[in-house]
């Protein structure tokens, strides 16, 4: 017998199994985008599913590679390593940044991202066009979310920090074999440093490609 009402909500959050593993990559982000904005939160089971989903993101980068997608390398690359980083760098390497509040404004900002986005391409893909309105929010809401998800992921990694430091975890001593010494913290460090210069050319990127996406359309 069911020990929970099977309301919407119930399903929402508690979805059967084959359903979570067997749906596209833009469900998967509005599954974690309901749980965060209906429980707040993922429990790990769920954040094991959400690192399994984004891991399929590598594949942007071979695309990019080998021409499958206009994207280039240099644009996709720091936004998907920024997203591998965060995901098992810190969130899977250090659970105790998991109940953190950034982590749901983490997962929102790239899941509203994500469902536009693959929405828009499967439209084009299926239908050869995508509506207008879905052209602007593909080239317009990173205005916002862009900068939220920048702030979590650069929060995260500085909660992370006195975890990596007191864990030594992923860190090399010397002496040993290799005559070589590795501290993760100091790594973690300039991580942080890298997004003062990366996050005002990816915004800046991001903006020139809005101008001329949506000029097109007012020409058209």
């Amino acid at each position: 017998m069911f020990t929970k009402p099977l309301n919407a909500r119930f399903f929402l959050l508690n979805p059967p199994p084959f359903w979570r593993f067997t749906t596209s990559t833009p469900s998967n982000y509005y599954y974690f985008f309901l749980r965060c904005i209906l429980n707040w939160g993922m429990h790990f089971s769920h954040f094991f599913f959400f690192c399994c989903s984004l891991k399929c993101t590598e594949q942007q980068i071979l695309h990019g590679l080998v021409g499958l997608v206009r994207s280039p390398i240099s644009a996709t690359l720091p936004q998907i390593g920024s997203r591998l980083y965060l995901t098992w760098g810190i969130l899977w390497s250090f659970p105790e940044t998991q109940s953190h509040i950034l982590v749901s404004s983490l997962v929102i900002s790239w899941s509203i991202t994500e469902i536009i986005r693959y929405s828009f391409f499967g439209m084009k893909e299926a239908l050869g066009f995508a509506p207008s309105w879905l052209l602007w929010l593909r080239y317009s809401t990173f205005i916002l979310l862009y900068p939220t998800g920048i702030t979590s992921e650069v929060g995260l990694i500085y909660i992370a920090l006195q975890y990596i430091q007191k864990s030594e975890k992923y860190s090399i001593r010397m002496p040993n074999k290799w005559n070589f010494s590795f501290d993760y913290f100091y790594a973690a460090i300039i991580a942080l440093g890298i997004y003062v210069p990366g996050s005002p050319h990816m915004y800046r990127y991001m903006l020139s490609q809005r101008k001329k996406a949506l000029s097109k359309t007012k020409v058209a």
